[in-house]
C-alpha cells in the first residue's frame, strides 16, 4: 500500500509499504477513505517529539471502511464505516473503566512502554502515528491501517453522511470539546483562546455550545482570525496589541474567566522568555516554548481556570508558578478522552448543531501529502486544515 512515512526533520515521503494484517483478535483493518494533517503532526515534522524511527507511518486523524476483523471482535463487521479515535485504548483497564481512555494502561506495548515511563513518569497511552513513546503504531495517512482494540474505539457512521462532516471526530472536535469542558464554563463566562488553528477553532465553537457568553481569540494570521470571528469570537492580533493588557481592558480589569492554550510547545510571541525558549529549542538545550502557557496564567482572572489542549513534550522554563498559586488557579490538561465523547458529538453533527467543515482549506490526494505538510508548516494563514483522500 501507499503511506506517508517519516524520514527526519522536514522530510516526509510517500512510500510503498506492506499492507497491515490482523495481529490480535480484537484488531480490524480499515480501508482509509479520508485522513487529515493535525497541528501536532508538525511537532513530528519539526522533530521536536522524540521516539520517531525512519519509515514510521504518520497520521492519527482518519476514518474509512472495515475490510477485515479479528475473531475476537464482535462489534464491527466488514463494510462498516467508522471514525477511528487517535488514542488507542483497551476499554477494560482501571483508567478505561473510569472513562479515561487517554490514560489507558494496556495500549502501549511492553517493548515500547519503558521509553514513555522514563520521559513522563508513567506509561503513556498508545496513539496512532505518533512516535514510539506512544507505542510506535502505524498511522492513518495511508491506504489502510490496523486498528487495535477496534471493538472499543471506532464509532460507526450512518450511511449518507459525508466523510468530511465526521472525520474530525477522530481528534480535533473532541479535543476542542474537552478543552472547553476543562474550563468549567458557567453560563455567560468569558473564555480566551490562544491559537486559531483547528483545535482552537473547535474550542471556540465548543465554548459557545457549553454556555460561554464571550470568546476572545488570539492569533496573528488574518485568515484564521477571520474564521474565529465568523464563529462568533472577538479577536486580538498579538502583533498589534499587548495581549494581557487588552484582555484586562476587555473584561473591566478582571481577566477572562478561563483561558485555553491551544498552541502548545511551538508557541510564538513577543517576550524575552520566548526568545530564550527559541534559542534553547533550536540548539536542543530545551524542548518546549511555553510563551502561551505563561501568558494564560498571567491573563486569567483570580480563581479562574487554564485549559491546555496544546501538546507539550518535555520541559519548560520560567513558568510563573507563583502567579498560579497566588491567584488560586485551576489547571486542566491531558490527551483527549475521545471515546468518552464520540456518541454525543456525533449526535450534534447529525442534528446540525455544529459545522465541522468550515475550517477545511485544502482537499488533496494522499500522494500530495509531503507538499501538504510543507505548506501547512510554512503557510499557516492560507492552510488552516488539510484533508487527504487516498483515492
Amino acid at each position: 500500500m501507499r503511506a506517508l512515512t517519516w524520514h527526519g526533520k522536514h522530510n516526509v515521503q510517500m512510500d510503498t509499504v506492506p499492507d497491515p494484517e490482523i495481529i490480535n483478535p480484537r484488531d480490524a483493518i480499515i480501508r482509509i477513505t479520508a485522513t487529515a494533517i493535525c497541528g501536532s503532526d508538525l511537532h513530528l515534522y519539526d522533530s521536536y517529539i522524540p521516539g520517531m524511527s525512519n519509515g514510521d507511518i504518520l497520521g492519527h486523524e482518519f476514518m474509512g471502511e472495515v475490510v477485515d476483523v479479528g475473531r475476537g471482535n464482535t462489534s464491527l463487521k466488514k463494510g462498516d464505516r467508522v471514525v477511528v479515535p487517535f488514542v488507542i485504548a483497551c476499554g477494560q483497564c482501571f483508567f478505561c473503566q473510569k472513562s479515561l481512555p487517554a490514560a489507558c494502561d494496556n495500549s502501549n506495548p511492553a517493548d515500547k512502554a519503558d521509553a514513555s515511563e522514563i520521559a513522563f513518569g508513567q506509561v503513556m497511552t498508545g496513539a496512532f502515528g505518533y512516535s514510539h513513546l506512544t507505542g510506535g503504531y502505524a498511522g492513518g495517512q495511508a491506504e489502510y491501517a490496523r486498528v487495535p482494540y477496534s471493538d472499543y474505539g471506532p464509532i460507526k457512521i450512518p450511511d449518507g453522511v459525508e466523510d468530511e462532516k465526521v472525520l474530525f471526530l477522530s481528534d480535533i472536535f473532541p479535543t476542542g470539546w474537552m478543552a472547553a469542558e476543562n474550563c468549567q464554563i458557567e453560563r455567560g463566562d468569558t473564555v480566551a483562546v490562544w491559537g486559531c488553528g483547528p483545535v482552537g477553532l473547535f474550542a471556540i465553537k465548543c465554548a459557545f455550545l457549553q454556555g460561554a457568553g464571550r470568546v476572545i481569540a488570539i492569533d496573528h494570521h488574518p485568515n484564521r482570525l477571520a474564521l474565529a470571528r465568523a464563529n462568533g469570537a472577538e479577536v486580538l492580533n498579538y502583533h498589534e496589541v499587548r495581549v494581557r493588557e487588552a484582555l484586562q481592558e476587555m473584561t473591566a480589569g478582571l481577566g477572562p474567566d478561563s483561558c485555553i492554550d491551544a498552541v502548545g510547545m511551538e508557541s510564538h510571541g513577543f517576550s524575552p522568555d520566548n526568545i530564550v525558549d527559541a534559542v534553547k529549542t533550536s540548539t536542543r538545550m530545551g524542548t518546549d516554548r511555553a510563551h502561551v502557557l505563561r501568558e494564560t496564567i498571567m491573563a486569567v482572572r483570580k480563581g479562574g481556570t487554564v485549559s491546555v489542549p496544546g501538546v507539550y513534550g518535555g520541559f519548560a522554563d520560567k513558568v510563573p508558578v507563583g502567579a498560579f498559586m497566588q491567584k488560586g488557579l485551576t489547571l486542566k490538561t491531558g490527551q483527549t478522552h475521545v471515546q468518552r465523547y464520540l456518541p454525543a458529538l456525533l449526535e450534534m453533527i447529525l442534528d446540525g448543531r455544529i459545522d465541522t467543515t468550515d475550517l477545511i482549506s485544502h482537499r488533496l490526494p494522499l500522494e500530495q501529502a509531503p507538499e501538504a505538510y510543507r505548506n501547512f508548516k510554512e503557510n499557516q494563514n492560507e492552510w488552516t486544515k488539510v484533508v487527504l483522500h487516498p483515492e
